[in-house]
């Protein structure tokens, strides 16, 4: 008895691994192209770290001529979430970043070298493992948790590294008939590698971001394929990546310290690994240090979070990219007009430590982008994302045609506004601009320099009776204030106040800010000419004899 027939007793079925050699041949590429992958599992929510791996997948991808895939890493079925993979799918679908080849969300595949998820792959995992076990290079293990938890204990108690190794891999070098007769009576075994490692021995690896990295060689006798049949990570993702032309794996420096293990797998299957970049964790400013971006403590850990809120698909992924690649922020400077995807992402310019994940600038980002909006493109965003997460703006964003209008407020000047950075700032930011909002409302009206009643309300009736004219141009209406201003003992210019400040009760800014507030209820908005143009004269009209 030997070891073929060892193998051929715990996968009776499995083909020969030359049949998935052929089935899955090397792609057809031109030179230099990237076969990268992302590859998550459906065990929690999609974190934006998730959204981060696949960006820079896809960039790599895409900027070669290459493939961008995403493989499904469900083999821990224990932990998986309900639509899990479709929350995944759809995350990718709402932030562009769609790959060429994946699972579709009704479970068939799109792509030549499925299928993508790993549980469909249980045949194919169980092939190469009985090729080990034909070669002597893996092992059924018999060992109980209990056992495994005395070993421990032991390791422990010597103060030696844990783990399934050297003198303490019990099952190891068990007889082949010994280990044949255990699996006909039915014991339960899983299957192990078996480890050529020595950590006295080095190995050199150069990672595309973090450089030259020295580790011990891996002598762990890690397990394989589980006791379900379905495979390890470790073990999977190395046959993944070789069957389906992985040319470099992008994925979170928290594997750092699997890569001897993960080189050694390669080695011990006989094939080419791929490069490696590790990309540093995202991290979050704490008082006056910095930790891990949190799935527990931080809402914006979440993808799902960006959407709720309101924050532009594009404002996301262009933060993502100047995490990325930091002259991502002067390139879009220079080139305010050009698609991300122009952009020449570089790996080798990815930080080595922690990014800051900061959402205030994520929000700057956002406000210039939304800015560039035309009033069209910002109302049908606006109204897309209320009618999901807020009735009240989508009933105020009805009429459309008004509604075009508030959008239009300082859209088209030189300068557009940038007051609002995410969707759920736009009922704030307008809701002044309705009626049935304003006038049904307790305002607590602020007029900042001006404060006496009568004055405000001697401002206000003047304007309203001997200065108001809705046919103004905007230059008219400005002289029209300066004039007010001046009849009420304001100065007409700011320079004349600031120049003789005694002559005067302020300036015409004072008197403008009187007539603001009184229209709006706030000291702060956009152009007061274009609000008034919007309002119409009815409305100005029923606010300022509020005030009177």
């Amino acid at each position: 008895m030997d070891y073929k027939d060892l193998a051929n007793l715990i996968f009776p079925d499995a083909k020969e691994v030359s049949w998935y050699e052929e089935k899955y041949p090397k792609r057809n590429l031109p030179e230099g192209a990237q076969v990268v992958r992302y590859a998550p599992s459906p065990t929690g929510f999609v974190h934006i770290g998730g959204l981060y791996q696949s960006l820079i997948a896809k960039k790599l991808a895409k900027q070669t001529g290459g493939v961008f895939y995403v493989r499904i890493e469900d083999t821990d079925q224990k932990r998986e979430i309900e639509n899990g993979v479709e929350q995944i799918l759809q995350a990718l679908k709402d932030y562009d970043v769609s790959p060429d080849e994946t699972v579709n969300a009704d479970g068939s595949d799109l792509g030549n070298y499925g299928p993508y998820r790993q549980s469909k792959r249980k045949d194919i995992y169980q092939a190469y493992a009985k090729k080990l076990i034909e070669e002597g290079k893996a092992y059924p293990c018999f060992c109980t948790s209990e056992e495994l938890e005395a070993i421990r204990g032991d390791q422990e108690k010597a103060k030696e590294r844990t783990g399934y190794y050297g003198k303490w891999t019990k099952c190891r070098n068990m007889p082949v008939d010994m280990a044949y007769e255990k699996i006909q009576k039915g014991e339960p075994y899983i299957v192990r590698l078996k480890s050529p490692g020595n950590p006295d021995r080095k190995i050199k690896h150069k990672d595309v971001i973090k450089g030259g990295i020295d580790f011990p060689e891996n002598d762990q006798d890690i397990v394989i394929i589980k006791s379900d049949g379905l495979p390890t990570y470790h073990f999977a993702h190395v046959i993944d990546d070789h069957l389906m032309g992985t040319t470099i794996v992008t994925r979170g420096d928290e594997w750092v310290a699997s890569i001897p293990l993960h080189l050694q797998l390669f080695y011990v299957l006989g094939f080419k690994a791929p490069k490696y970049a590790h990309t540093a964790p995202m991290m979050k400013q704490e008082g006056d240090s910095k930790r891990k971006l949190s799935k527990r403590k931080d809402p914006e850990a979440a993808v799902s979070y960006y959407k709720e809120e309101g924050i532009p698909r594009q404002a996301v992924m262009e933060y993502l990219m100047n995490i990325a690649n930091s002259n991502f922020e002067m390139w879009r400077k220079q080139n305010p007009d050009k698609s991300m995807d122009e952009f020449p992402f570089d790996l080798k310019r990815m930080g080595v430590s922690g990014a800051l994940f900061d959402m205030v600038k994520m929000l700057d980002v956002s406000k210039n982008i939304i800015s560039k909006y035309s009033a069209e493109e910002v109302y049908e965003a606006a109204y897309s994302w209320a009618k999901e997460y807020d009735s009240e703006l989508a009933d105020m964003l009805k009429d459309k045609a008004y509604s075009l209008k508030v959008m239009g407020i300082e859209r088209k000047n030189q300068k557009p506004r940038k007051d609002i950075a995410k969707w759920s700032d736009m009922k704030d930011s307008i809701i002044y601009m309705y009626d049935d909002k304003f006038l049904n409302s307790n305002i607590v009206y602020e007029y900042q320099k001006i404060t006496d009643k009568n004055e405000i309300q001697t401002i206000v009736k003047n304007y309203l009776e001997n200065y108001y004219d809705e046919h103004d141009d905007k230059q008219t209406w400005f002289h029209k204030m300066k004039d007010l201003a001046e009849k009420m003992g304001y100065a007409r210019e700011v320079k004349e106040y600031k120049a003789n400040p005694e002559h005067y009760k302020g300036h015409v800014g004072d008197i403008s800010t009187v007539i603001r507030v009184s229209l709006t209820g706030r000291s702060n908005t956009p152009d007061l000419y274009e609000i008034m143009q919007v309002l119409g004269k009815e409305s100005i009209t029923e606010r300022m004899k509020r005030i009177v």
